[in-house]
């Protein structure tokens, strides 16, 4: 028996087809059962912003949308995938092609440092203001409990929700 057969890996794992919408487009992908969600976006289709950190959950870099809701994508296997909407960093936009108004508020308010943290925070205030237009503060503290900047201090970032809110609220 091979060292890769007893760690439970086998050269050539067996793959399967995977139909599911990235970023608004429809999509079939040979995946082996036991590629995680992380790994098929960055590694498989280049999609860079959901990045790997942690890898066990805690500190919310990888975080994508999966049918509006937002998921630590390096806990999740790409076969879970199936058949459902994943929305990353690179499909968050405005409608007219230009910048989502989260994004423009954590630019603007200085939500960002480094920026490494900066997608995971988005995908999730993103996630909250969909459901939740007005959410409260501690709606906004549950919400980005699963994110963790190591920068910034937080001041910025909830800053920049409180604008994302308020340009929300008064869009036409």
């Amino acid at each position: 028996m091979s060292k890769h057969e007893m760690m439970g890996v086998t050269q050539g794992a067996e793959q399967s087809e995977l139909a599911c919408t990235i970023n608004g487009e429809e999509m079939k992908l040979e995946v082996a059962g036991s590629k995680r969600l992380l790994n098929m976006l960055r590694d498989d289709l280049a999609l860079t912003g959901t990045k790997r950190s942690c890898e066990i959950g805690r500190c919310g870099a990888c975080m994508v949308l999966v049918d509006g809701k937002p998921i630590n994508a390096c806990l999740t296997m790409a076969y879970q995938c199936a058949g459902k909407q994943i929305t990353t960093i690179e499909g968050i936009g405005a409608a007219d092609g230009g910048i989502d108004p989260v994004q423009r508020a954590f630019l603007e308010e200085g939500g960002f440092q480094c920026g490494y943290c900066t997608p995971g925070m988005i995908i999730s205030v993103k996630a909250l203001l969909d459901r939740n237009a007005d959410p409260s503060e501690d709606e906004i503290e549950e919400a980005l409990s699963g994110n963790i900047c190591r920068c910034t201090g937080y001041g910025g970032i909830k800053r920049a929700v409180g604008r994302a809110i308020e340009w929300r609220r008064n869009a036409p």
